[in-house]
């Protein structure tokens, strides 16, 4: 993966625009986080497989950045992203990074669900 560049990660985006795709959309600050540290809140969201269209893509902000998919009815959107690639498969992957290189946060987008 590389760092975010907006412009390039915006063409990417705006390449699924109007079209059905399926998402990927995961948060977390570490599955085990309280184990390490009972005062550490453990918190986290998962979404795959999640069919939308969106009309609109935005990346915002400096880094890292925000990613936000607009649908007819709402957002779509993911705050921290630092990094992105178009894999071989077509798909555009995305992630934040914290302080120590650890995922805090996933959006990947593409034109067929992903495997499990």
């Amino acid at each position: 993966m590389e760092l975010v560049d907006v412009t390039t990660l915006q063409t990417h985006l705006s390449s699924f625009e109007n079209e059905a795709v399926y998402i990927h959309l995961e948060t977390t600050n570490g599955a085990y986080a309280s184990h390490f540290n009972e005062n550490v809140f453990n918190s986290g969201a998962f979404v795959r497989n999640v069919q939308i269209t969106y009309e609109l893509a935005k990346v915002v902000g400096e880094s890292p950045h925000r990613v936000g998919l607009k649908m007819t009815h709402g957002w779509v959107y993911a705050q921290g992203i630092t990094h992105f690639e178009m894999d071989n498969e077509g798909r555009l992957l995305m992630a934040g990074h914290d302080q120590s290189g650890k995922l805090a946060v996933a959006l990947q987008i593409s034109r067929t669900p992903f495997s499990y």
